[in-house]
């Protein structure tokens, strides 16, 4: 049975390479046919039945998919970020008619897939849809927090202070035992485990140090947070110490301000009183001199 085995596994190997041979000899008769600037190559997909269709790519897309080949083959010693350079700039050197055929092919897939789209929403249960919108409620979460981290970094927000295997870790990893990271990340983990107190203390010691490093970075950052209007982006610990000073000068300044005006209330309290005093005693010498006057008149 085994030889006849391994003869029927040798027969579809060669029928297997027989059609890749006939499809790609098929192919290149075309591309030799066609001009390179109508060629777009299409990546046969299996179709999911019971996944959503994938959203189209667009022409410039389109145009990296098919010329990514072509610039490999004529700079195969640079990176594949140069090669996209390249592709880009070569993409808006181009002419509005030479980015038609992409363009026309980006926007003919755009109309069929929001054919295929209404097709399967249409086919989904009510519980297929919420989960659909549970997922897609994930994703926009993850991609809100992927690009406030991008934005942290770019305004050059501090690294956070490293524990002290993190420390360790990093020096060790070079020579710990293991072919793959997971691997050399085991390895560290038991000869941290292994090491005596004294020896951790050195580690722990250089994780405070961090500590400091950290807090001192953050106060400078938020500091400049604050200035360039990015108060948004100040830790809520840090917005909550900043307010109670603030609170402490209002409530100072409420209580100063209260002070002064019972200041002013009892300065004019005490004016009225001299006023008052002053028109009582002009009124009383007023009626003894009126006294006097009839009591010489009657003598």
């Amino acid at each position: 049975m085994a030889p006849f085995s391994l003869m029927t596994a040798g027969v579809s190997w060669l029928a297997k390479s027989f059609n890749v041979f006939s499809c790609t000899s098929s192919l290149a008769r075309c591309t030799s046919v066609l001009p390179a600037t109508y060629i777009t190559p299409v990546k046969c997909l299996s179709a999911q039945a019971s996944g959503p269709p994938k959203r189209p790519l667009n022409g410039y897309m389109r145009y990296v998919l098919q010329q990514q080949p072509v610039v490999t083959r004529q700079y195969p010693e640079i990176k594949s970020v140069d090669i996209i350079r390249k592709i880009a700039q070569q993409w808006r050197t181009m002419s509005p008619e030479q980015k038609q055929p992409f363009e026309e092919a980006s926007q003919r897939a755009r109309e069929q897939f929001k054919v295929d789209f209404q097709r399967y929403q249409a086919q989904l249960t009510p519980a297929q849809v919420k989960q659909q919108a549970l997922e897609k409620r994930e994703r926009m979460a993850k991609r809100k927090a992927i690009r406030k981290k991008r934005e942290l970094t770019n305004l050059g927000k501090p690294k956070r202070p490293r524990s002290p295997f993190n420390i360790f870790m990093s020096e060790h990893f070079e020579e710990a035992r293991g072919a793959t990271t997971p691997a050399k990340m085991k390895s560290l983990l038991e000869d941290w485990r292994n090491l005596f107190s004294h020896q951790k203390q050195v580690y722990t010691q250089l994780a405070e140090d961090d500590k400091i490093r950290y807090k001192n970075e953050m106060k400078s950052w938020e500091d400049h947070m604050v200035e360039i209007g990015r108060e948004d982006l100040i830790r809520e610990q840090t917005q909550s110490a900043r307010k109670k000073p603030a609170a402490k000068v209002s409530a100072a300044k409420k209580k100063t301000a209260a002070k002064t005006a019972a200041a002013k209330k009892g300065t004019k309290k005490t004016k009225d009183k001299a006023v008052k005093n002053v028109t009582a005693t002009g009124k009383s010498k007023t009626t003894r001199k009126t006294t006097k006057s009839s009591t010489t008149k009657t003598f």
